[in-house]
């Protein structure tokens, strides 16, 4: 055991003097380093504060075939169903890309959802179903059930994913 401890210990010292003798470019390293995104573990904690508006880290992998709900907060209060009408904030990104193409956010107007009625995607009338006040939900909405093989150009793609992070502000019941 000690013979592999001192061998490793070899082999770290040999490829540290292996690096380059100019300090600069490895300063440059470590600052690069610090600007990266956050952990994915970060990412998914700063989600939780409601009183902010959500940086929705932009996806990986290929996108679901079905409509993905996942509460962040849960809230508290009675549960959203059809006919209620569900004022929120909202921030949405395409998958593809991760680009932001809407957020209530940016103009500091919450949006009344009247669920059920047909008067948004089918995405938000199926995904935000359940949710109570105070609680924040991510959707990633297939294509079927936002804007189909028509998208909305120039911002959202034909076929295109979209990934929501929505607050329910208020609960009106119907």
């Amino acid at each position: 055991m000690r013979r592999l401890f001192a061998l490793w210990m070899l082999l770290l010292v040999l490829l540290a003097a292996c690096g380059d003798d100019d300090k600069e470019p490895a300063a440059k390293t470590v600052e690069a380093k610090t600007s990266e995104e956050p952990s994915p573990s970060a990412q998914r904690e700063a989600l939780k504060n409601t009183a902010t508006k959500p940086e929705i880290p932009k996806p990986s992998g290929s996108p679901p075939r079905r409509l993905v709900k996942q509460d962040i907060v849960k809230g508290k209060g009675p549960a959203a169903k059809p006919g209620d009408t569900l004022t929120v904030n909202y921030v949405g990104v395409a998958f593809s890309t991760g680009d932001e193409f809407d957020a209530s956010w940016d103009r500091g107007q919450p949006y009344p959802v009247s669920l059920g009625a047909g008067a948004v995607i089918k995405g938000w009338d199926k995904g935000l179903v359940g949710m109570r006040k105070g609680g924040r939900r991510m959707l990633t909405i297939p294509p079927e059930l936002a804007y189909g093989p028509e998208g909305r150009p120039p911002t959202i793609l034909p076929n295109e994913t979209l990934i929501f992070v929505v607050d329910a502000v208020a609960l009106q019941r119907g």
